[in-house]
């Protein structure tokens, strides 16, 4: 396994564990109140930061387990990161309009936040799995 396919899977895994995270966490605080009327801020801030901190030390770790593992990307390595790049690339873009429209039509900030979030944690999951998969069956050809 090369270390941008390992890279991938700290991504995959983190982003869906951090994101399972912060729902458990703000569903578990509705107590009969408008899911818009639970507090989320707190919970959706730390857990973009602990994903990152978890991703870095996941990288660390990586590195200090095999340490003479190579770090040089070849072409095939760029051609798999701009591809699965471009695939997560669009769920971003979808969050953004679909926030675009939450906030013309003056929905609750609840909302808009958590569209966002959603769709950078489907941006970095999708993206990561196709890279995964491409990793393991090959680079298409169109």
């Amino acid at each position: 396994m090369t270390h941008e396919e390992k890279r991938a899977w700290i991504m995959l895994v983190v982003s869906a564990v951090g994101y399972a995270v912060y729902a458990t966490v703000v569903l578990s605080r509705v107590d009969g109140e408008p899911l818009a009327a639970t507090p989320y801020a707190g919970v959706l801030l730390w857990t973009i930061g602990g994903a990152i901190v978890a991703s870095i030390v996941a990288e660390i770790a990586m590195g200090v387990v095999n340490p003479r593992a190579s770090r040089v990307r070849d072409d095939r390595d760029r051609e798999i990161g701009r591809l699965g790049d471009h695939v997560g690339q669009a769920f971003v873009i979808i969050g953004a309009v679909s926030a675009l429209l939450m906030a013309l039509a003056e929905w609750d900030w609840f909302w808009i936040a958590n569209v966002i979030y959603l769709c950078f944690v489907l941006s970095a999951v999708v993206g990561s799995l196709a890279k995964v998969i491409v990793y393991r069956r090959g680079v298409p050809q169109w």
